[in-house]
């Protein structure tokens, strides 16, 4: 119905309703996004929606970001078994930012249309652009948030002359990568439950049919608000502990 779901409520849901520890649903839900995902991207390859060479610089900095995160995290895991405090923390953190980027969507758009005129050099952008897929690789590793209305919006920041759809395209393809990438690096770390994954695949699939057929019925303002919101609580409730 949003776009905005996976890691966004499944990983909270996880963690505060199910009891779920905090680095295992993580893992779980990123296994679980690299799934979904992949549909996406062979819907919008298909629709000729992706930039490759956005999602190619996205890439150049997620990869080695999502395994020295990786790395860290196991460490931190193995030596102090509080992995999972920081997991909490980033994830709220990584909700509100989400939060604001719903909220200002509007705003933000029309900031875009300002920088049109004034866009940054094409060397600069491909920097940039890189230091974004690096932020995201350490934030989705650690949270397995931030790949979906914060990569989408920053990409409307950089590259204001894209179509939308392009630049939904493009994240979702790069989230592909880097969600398989830190998904199985969590499953090597042990901190994947695949009794769970399984049933979670299952329901995706009349929950995407039922929210396909309710969203376009739905204000888009109204949906975005509520939606802001409960990621808002849900974020402030997980910094706050």
């Amino acid at each position: 119905m949003t776009g905005v779901g996976g890691g966004s409520l499944m990983t909270p849901i996880l963690v505060l309703l199910f009891g779920v520890h905090p680095v295992t649903a993580v893992g779980t839900d990123l296994l679980f996004a690299a799934a979904t995902k992949s549909v996406g991207v062979v819907v919008h390859g298909f629709n000729r929606t992706v930039d490759w060479g956005v999602t190619g610089l996205l890439a150049l900095g997620s990869v080695p970001a999502t395994a020295a995160t990786l790395i860290v995290l196991s460490q931190i895991e193995t030596k102090t078994g509080g992995a999972g405090g920081l997991v909490s923390h980033v994830l709220g953190i990584a909700l509100i930012a989400t939060s604001l980027a719903l909220f200002f969507r509007h705003r933000l758009k029309a900031l875009v249309e300002k920088r049109r005129r004034a866009e940054a050099t094409v060397r600069g952008r491909r920097i940039a652009t890189v230091a974004l897929g690096a932020a995201l690789g350490v934030a989705v590793s650690i949270s397995s948030v931030g790949a979906g209305a914060v990569g989408v919006t920053a990409l409307l920041m950089l590259y204001p002359r894209l179509p939308i759809a392009r630049l939904v395209g493009s994240d979702i393809a790069h989230a592909v990568p880097l969600t398989l990438i830190a998904g199985f690096g969590h499953w090597m770390i042990g901190s994947v439950n695949p009794s769970l994954l399984l049933p979670l695949l299952v329901g995706s699939v009349p929950g995407v049919v039922i929210g396909s057929a309710v969203g376009p019925k739905l204000p888009e303002a109204a949906l975005r608000f509520v939606l802001a919101a409960v990621l808002t609580v849900v974020g402030f409730k997980l910094v706050l502990g």
